[in-house]
């Protein structure tokens, strides 16, 4: 996933306006995991079914938004809880 460090400074969560940062690694495979087992659902009720190719973390960490063929989903419905996967 390449966002270019410009657009990532300006990208702010769409439901509380906070900063956005890039999900790393360990918690992408952690979810990836989740989704395998089948227990990711987005904001939206609707069952996350495939690997993201990236993601965007909420500043206060609660929320991932969605990267998608390189493109950051910025919908509030589409938001994933990161609570599905604290372990």
């Amino acid at each position: 996933m390449v966002i270019s460090k410009d657009l990532l400074e300006i990208l702010v969560c769409p439901d509380d306006h906070t900063p956005l940062a890039l999900a790393e690694p360990p918690l992408l495979a952690r979810l990836h995991a989740a989704i395998d087992a089948g227990g990711v659902t987005n904001r939206a009720g609707q069952r996350v079914q495939t690997h993201l190719g990236g993601g965007l973390v909420r500043a206060d960490g609660k929320y991932l938004y969605p990267v998608v063929d390189d493109i950051p989903v910025l919908l509030v419905d589409e938001a994933i809880s990161l609570e599905q996967i604290k372990t």
